[in-house]
């Protein structure tokens, strides 16, 4: 182990949006915050502002590009980088940098991280063999059990190379005293919501394996719609997948549920919009490598249903996994549009007291999923990997 100042470089392909450019913001404010020295490489963005205001420093550099001559490029530009600023480890947070880092790694000595923030689609042997990249490094982070154990199953890797750090959210931000009754106020009269309303929320992007179409399926059941004052909220951006967003339309149109199923767009306000929702809906129809809508829900004790897909089953629990007095929420298969209407009618139908209990525990599993805890374990890593190497 070495108490002394580190210095770390992390890499991404940009700072605009998404899980990686997040956290590797997140882990530069712990480091500058712990007294070590944060740099991010990356070829610029909006979270660059926010990355500065942390106190950790940015370099620009084409780390998006895929490239084959410009990555090589970008890995004598992180080689000059590590001896410049006597680097102590290199953490490449995407592929196309994992790549330079893996280069720049050998030429300088320096022990290199990846983190699995997402899971690669492997069609042919190219894609499989730029995909594993994020496989060759010194340690490999898997962003939950299940990534882990796929990157095992594709790569044969050895388990005492690969650390399981769960994606970290700010859950300050999720509690109700600290989102106030305007904020919720404002999100009901912009989605026109009535106040003996009961609000079904999807937070997802519109994209076909979020299954938005299975949920609208499943509101249009009995076990839902004869609720009769149920809402169910389409939260989500289609980011360009207009054609995706009218088939949804036209079955909401076809089912003639337009006044009980609403798409709203773009959500400012996630933590406002779960404190407004009766039960929360994550209807994935493809594996998720982590998940934060089911922490969010679970950090403002909503019921919450989810698939039983990826990493879900590590964020909510539910029999026969736990014990029924464990549950937090419920699984259903995916596609399944009956299960998923099952589900939701037991939510909705949960007595006061089940909901307080539910709730209370729901709030405590989420804290495994603290931005704090991700932090903590984060640093004690790099601190252990520059023991050793040293």
């Amino acid at each position: 182990m070495t108490s002394s100042r580190l210095t770390i470089l992390q890499l991404v392909p940009s700072l605009e949006t998404g899980g990686a450019e997040r956290t590797a913001v997140d882990i530069s404010r712990a480091l500058q915050q712990a007294g070590h020295c944060a740099l991010v490489a990356s070829s610029g963005g909006r979270l660059a502002e926010e990355l500065l205001a942390t106190g950790a420093e940015h370099v620009q550099m084409p780390l998006d590009s895929k490239n084959p001559w410009t990555m090589l490029k970008n890995a004598g530009r992180i080689a000059q980088l590590v001896r410049d600023r006597k680097v102590d480890i290199i953490h490449a947070r995407s592929r196309a940098p994992a790549w330079s880092a893996l280069l720049a790694s050998r030429r300088t000595g320096v022990p290199w991280i990846t983190t699995y923030h997402g899971i690669y689609s492997e069609k042919g042997r190219l894609k499989r063999l730029y995909n594993s990249v994020m496989a060759r490094s010194d340690l490999i982070i898997a962003n939950s059990n299940y990534t882990a154990d796929l990157i095992v199953s594709r790569y044969g890797t050895d388990k005492s190379r690969i650390r399981v750090i769960y994606r970290g959210t700010d859950l300050d931000g999720f509690q109700r005293q600290a989102i106030g009754d305007q904020r919720i106020e404002a999100l009901r009269s912009q989605w026109k919501i009535g106040g003996a309303d009961r609000i079904v929320l999807n937070v997802a992007r519109l994209t076909s394996w979020k299954g938005q179409q299975v949920l609208i399926e499943a509101a249009c059941r009995p076990a839902v719609a004869d609720h009769g004052n149920v809402v169910v909220i389409l939260a989500g951006d289609d980011q360009g997948r207009s054609a995706y967003r009218r088939q949804l339309q036209t079955l909401i149109d076809e089912r003639r549920a337009t006044d009980r199923i609403r798409m709203v767009g773009h959500c400012d306000d996630v933590a406002a919009a779960f404190a407004l929702a009766d039960v929360s809906v994550v209807a994935s129809t493809s594996p998720e490598a982590f998940g934060r809508a089911a922490v969010e829900a679970q950090a403002l004790g909503v019921p919450i249903v989810v698939t039983a897909l990826g990493a879900v089953p590590e964020t909510v629990l539910a029999p026969p996994e736990v014990e029924p007095g464990q549950r937090t929420g419920w699984h259903v298969p995916p596609g399944d549009s009956g299960a998923l209407a099952e589900a939701i009618d037991q939510a909705l139908r949960l007595e006061e007291t089940e909901k307080r209990e539910m709730a209370a525990r729901a709030k405590a599993h989420a804290g495994r999923f603290s931005l704090s805890a991700m932090a903590e374990q984060t640093l004690a890593l790099y601190i252990a990997l520059a023991g050793a190497n040293a």
